[in-house]
């Protein structure tokens, strides 16, 4: 779709059932993202994400979208700490999770390990700009690229990314002026391979866009300023549940009841009514005599 000039849809996704209406829905790629920290195990930071939870979420994922591109994303401390743990725990992504690429927050300084992924046969999405997992660094979530010279450092960023074999690249919360540097960078240093761009809040030039799926419907309180809702699921939700206790409080719960087979109801009422005489000895009968064997 890039080589070709069309843009392509992504959203976070976090589980089989929603991926499957995604899918049916046309969405191209399914982000299974460490903001699955803070919207489905409602922890207060996406560095919290567990590595075996998000490995687990994202081979439900593929199972309910087989056909869509599913991108594993790396939690914090999951590849800064050692190469070798790093390139082992995305081959995970790859086998455990079903991923078809994973991705990874990462500068320049990141361009060797990239590499070794690339040629352990790993795809690579190389997320830049502003990036949630160093957030502490700065005091709190922000955007990037907001001076010339951050900006600059942003499409060197982009630049070492491709040279070192990322077949994607993420780039998030910047100004519209800093993706018009980054994507020229990229396809010069791509030399005639596709190497597409998807964009979170970074203007409408990138051949992807992305954004956190419960964002989109409406589901998250205080959503970014990049995200625009296109549904109100979250007041659905609450007069869904507010309708079920009502139904419970009344006794109609709807939907449809069991039925016992043929004749099986006349046999349960005879039973009831026969001898009663029979004794059974009492529990503590029967375990007094099992300790005594």
């Amino acid at each position: 779709m890039t080589a070709e000039g069309k843009p392509f849809a992504c959203l976070t996704c976090y589980d089989a059932t929603t991926a499957r209406r995604l899918a049916r829905a046309g969405v191209h790629v399914l982000l299974v993202g460490d903001t699955a920290a803070e919207v489905v195990l409602g922890l207060p930071r996406t560095i919290d994400m567990p590595l075996e939870v998000l490995l687990a979420l994202t081979a439900g994922v593929k199972r309910g979208a087989p056909e869509a591109v599913v991108m594993g994303d790396m939690p914090f401390m999951s590849y800064q700490a050692d190469e070798g743990e790093a390139i082992r725990n995305a081959g995970r992504f790859l086998t455990e999770g079903l991923a078809d690429i994973v991705k990874l927050e990462v500068d320049a300084s990141f361009a060797g390990l990239v590499g070794k992924m690339s040629r352990a046969g790993i795809p690579v999405c190389a997320h830049i700009g502003s990036r949630p997992q160093r957030a502490a660094m700065s005091g709190g979530y922000a955007a990037a690229g907001r001076t010339a010279e951050d900006a600059r450092s942003i499409v060197e960023d982009s630049s070492a990314m491709v040279r070192a074999g990322a077949k994607m690249l993420l780039i998030e919360a910047v100004p519209e002026e800093v993706t018009a540097l980054v994507l020229p960078a990229v396809a010069r240093e791509a030399e005639g391979r596709v190497v597409p761009v998807i964009g979170i809040g970074a203007g409408t030039a990138c051949h992807g866009q992305v954004i956190v799926w419960q964002d989109l419907v409406g589901l998250t309180e205080t959503p970014p300023r990049f995200a625009e809702p296109v549904a109100d699921l979250g007041r659905a939700v609450e007069e869904a549940g507010r309708a079920w206790v009502d139904r419970v409080a009344n006794r109609a719960i709807g939907g449809r009841g069991y039925a016992m087979r043929p004749g099986e109801s006349e046999r349960l009422r005879a039973g009831n009514t026969e001898d009663k005489s029979q004794t059974f000895p009492h529990p503590r009968m029967v375990e007094h005599k099992r300790g005594a064997r």
